[in-house]
């Protein structure tokens, strides 16, 4: 099938509408294209629902993909039959994804050392950020002034995974960085001012609040080294810092410490967090809210990391006289 692209600029369109996040805009609007070339049908209208389990089942079977993202191409089909097309999809049964998923990848304490120890300033305290509060890559490069309570030491993560808000815990040891990095920020933002260049902001936003891109707080933390033109209006704004930036440092810092029998990522740190947590007693359900998981068993992956440490079990060997 050919996919139209006049289709797929109606689904973005849509998906724009309904304001989803710019990465699940492009997510999903790559595997409804790929889902209409795999039908090779002419009119999408036409496809039955069936088609879904079909390409679900071709994945699993075929391309060997994960369980996660089987049903990260679930979510972006079923937005496109029922939210989209405005169709009933009904039950899909389908081969689910015989690749399980893998436990992740966790630094020791040391390890996060080490890592830091070849880092300084901003870079540093971007990974902090990761390692100390639990956060994703882009939820710490999105962070804006406002969100950073230092008083109760803690940080508000807007529209996370899921379209969430959420709350995390904030190191008492980046608050003297932060205020160096929060004048770094207003330092730019008083330039772009002078230069009648806002930071960027979703038009929904800009409606609700016209001087919102000059206001110092909605200014990001990391502001990106240069301008660029916004995706949605071409407004010439500056956004945060971009995530490519940070892993081309960490992989950096990483060789640096000399960490070569563990794939370090950006994400390892959110990981760590969790783990070095529950290691030291905290209850599960708070690690699950500090993450933002709908679901206690996602979080319950990171105790099968700890073993032994979490469930206070010991090898029968050890046992042994």
């Amino acid at each position: 099938m050919v996919a139209s692209s006049d289709l797929i600029e109606r689904v973005r369109g849509d998906i724009r509408l309904r304001g989803y996040s710019s990465f699940t805009e492009k997510t999903y609007t790559t595997w409804i294209r790929r889902f209409l070339y795999f039908c090779e049908e002419e009119d999408a209208a036409l496809l039955p629902p069936s088609r879904i389990s079909d390409y679900l089942t071709h994945l699993a079977v075929e391309r060997h993909v994960s369980v996660n993202t089987q049903k990260v191409v679930l979510n972006a089909l079923v937005y496109f039959y029922v939210k989209y097309q405005r169709r009933e999809v009904g039950d899909l049964g389908f081969k689910l994804a015989s690749k399980q998923r893998q436990l992740p990848t966790v630094l020791s304490q040391a390890e996060v050392r080490r890592i830091l120890n070849q880092l300084e300033g901003r870079n540093r305290m971007i990974i902090e950020l990761l390692y100390g509060s639990g956060l994703r890559v882009n939820e710490a490069l999105s962070i804006r002034l406002q969100d950073i309570n230092a008083e109760q030491k803690s940080l508000t993560v807007r529209n996370g995974k899921g379209r969430k808000d959420r709350q995390t815990l904030l190191s008492e040891k980046l608050l003297a960085a932060l205020r160096v990095q929060k004048e770094e920020a207003l330092r730019v933002l008083r330039m772009d001012r002078e230069a009648g260049i806002g930071v960027a902001m979703s038009p929904s936003l800009i409606l609700k609040y016209p001087s919102a891109p000059f206001e110092a707080r909605w200014a990001y933390l990391f502001p990106a080294s240069k301008h660029c033109a916004h995706p949605l209006t071409g407004e010439v704004v500056r956004f945060h810092l971009h995530h490519t930036v940070v892993r081309k440092f960490l992989k950096i810092a990483v060789g640096r410490a000399e960490i070569e029998d563990k794939r370090v990522t950006t994400h390892t740190f959110r990981h760590s967090f969790a783990t070095h947590l529950l290691a030291s007693g905290t209850d599960i359900r708070t690690v699950q809210e500090l993450l933002g998981h709908n679901e206690v068993s996602t979080t319950q992956i990171y105790t099968h990391v700890l073993g032994r440490h979490y469930s206070g079990a010991l090898s029968p060997l050890d046992n042994l006289g």
